[in-house]
């Protein structure tokens, strides 16, 4: 088997075979296959596309490229949750610990954050001690006696899917279906779960800018897990402004912290009523949908849901005292006021300006070599829908940095505000199950 007849075949628009995908898997992942072969095919997936039996033979493919996690001998459905991310999006720090409390098993492997989206590890590391390099017997001990484990990836999964991301980042063919929904999923499958949740964002902060797009990602990405076996199910929430109020690591946790006290902002605390309710069926644990809800509403109100938190928290060496008392976290230096210059209802947070702007602050990474500012960000006052007179802040600015005049003005470009009313549109749009 020759990879320039594979390039062809795809070039010219024909279903790749079970074999000849294997072949080009295994070759690039050990070096037989050079860089431009590789990136040729891509290529040619980019503009040809892959059918649902191309594109679940690639994920199979890429996920046993490396170890995958075996949870059999941990007792249930063990379920994982993933988003493919966004700004202000703390929502596994809220809906692991719920979903936990009422009896889930939450395995859950989470990345870092690049660019204006931040990652679930970093906010993690900002709670001090905090360990999320957890070995795979930990991890499943950590599994069994408290029900949830948050930690990061090792390099040993899915070594293909590592390869071949940072060459689609280089060659122009990271916006391909097949190749987006392929990547997420070989990594979520070989973590082990049973059951996967995709909250699939869309909107100016997000990687898929419409709602259809995301409709598309949504449904290759179920279709592969049923097709391998995984009651994978998606929610597709918007993200044309910051989930929360708070954007940042620290400010993020402690979102979190006091969204399972009860006290979280409306967005979030709907996303992770809907996000817990799904996770719960899929774990078996009701039989409902909206018995689910009532179980994830009881959790916050009996802090079941934070009391769990702490115990991850405890359970991978962070320091529970900064959770039971988050005015511990450090404070950035300067804390920044964006006035609105006009009256009138907000009509606008542009998710991504404010993305950016929080890691312009220091909260997040232009390249993964960055250090990380944990008390950086932005933390939001006013939010879509809401009434504003002139004067009144819109947000506050956290930074340790001094040349920031631009940023400020970013950050007030950010908001629209206008006279007219607004109508409030849902965080959750659909609901995408095989």
């Amino acid at each position: 088997m020759r990879m320039v007849d594979i390039i062809e075949r795809k070039r010219d628009g024909h279903a790749l075979t079970e074999e000849e995908i294997r072949f080009f898997v295994k070759g690039y992942s050990c070096g037989e296959i050079p860089d431009y072969q590789a990136s040729a095919l891509t290529m040619a997936i980019y503009f040809r596309g892959m059918n649902k039996e191309e594109t679940a033979i690639l994920t199979d493919a890429m996920m046993h490229s490396g170890e995958t996690v075996d949870l059999s001998v941990i007792p249930g459905i063990k379920v994982d949750k993933h988003s493919t991310g966004g700004v202000g999006d703390k929502t596994s720090l809220v809906v692991g610990p719920l979903v936990a409390a009422c009896g889930a098993k939450i395995a859950k492997m989470s990345g870092r954050g690049l660019g204006h989206t931040g990652g679930t590890l970093d906010k993690m590391e900002s709670i001090p001690g905090m360990n999320v390099f957890v070995d795979k017997e930990d991890f499943i001990r950590q599994l069994n006696d408290i029900g949830i484990a948050i930690i990061g990836q090792t390099a040993k999964i899915d070594p293909a899917d590592k390869k071949l991301y940072a060459l689609r980042d280089v060659t122009a063919t990271v916006e391909s279906i097949p190749l987006i929904a392929s990547s997420i999923m070989s990594k979520k499958l070989a973590s082990g779960s049973d059951a996967i949740l995709l909250d699939v964002k869309f909107g100016t902060g997000a990687f898929m800018k419409t709602l259809e797009d995301a409709r598309k990602l949504a449904r290759a990405m179920v279709e592969i897990g049923d097709s391998l076996g995984r009651d994978t199910r998606a929610v597709l929430t918007d993200m044309n402004q910051p989930l929360g109020k708070a954007v940042g690591n620290s400010l993020e946790v402690i979102e979190a912290i006091n969204t399972l006290q009860g006290k979280g902002p409306r967005d979030l605390v709907d996303l992770a009523i809907d996000s817990g309710a799904i996770i719960l069926e899929q774990a078996h644990l009701v039989q409902t949908y909206e018995e689910g809800c009532e179980r994830i509403m009881k959790a916050i109100d009996d802090r079941s849901g934070f009391r769990k938190l702490v115990e991850l928290v405890k359970a991978q060496g962070g320091d529970p005292s900064y959770i039971e008392n988050p005015d511990k976290f450090e404070k950035a230096k300067y804390i920044i006021p964006v006035v609105s210059s006009r009256a009138g209802y907000v009509h606008r947070i542009d998710s991504l300006s404010i993305g950016l702007a929080a890691m312009k602050f220091g909260a997040g990474r232009a390249t993964m070599d960055d250090v990380i500012d944990m008390s950086a960000g932005i933390y939001l006052e006013k939010k879509v829908g809401d009434k504003v007179e002139s004067g009144d802040v819109l947000c506050y600015c956290h930074t340790n940095k001094t040349d920031i005049k631009d940023i400020l003005k970013e950050v007030e470009e950010a908001f629209l505000v206008d006279e007219k009313k607004v109508v409030l549109e849902p965080i959750v749009y659909d609901y995408i199950h095989a």
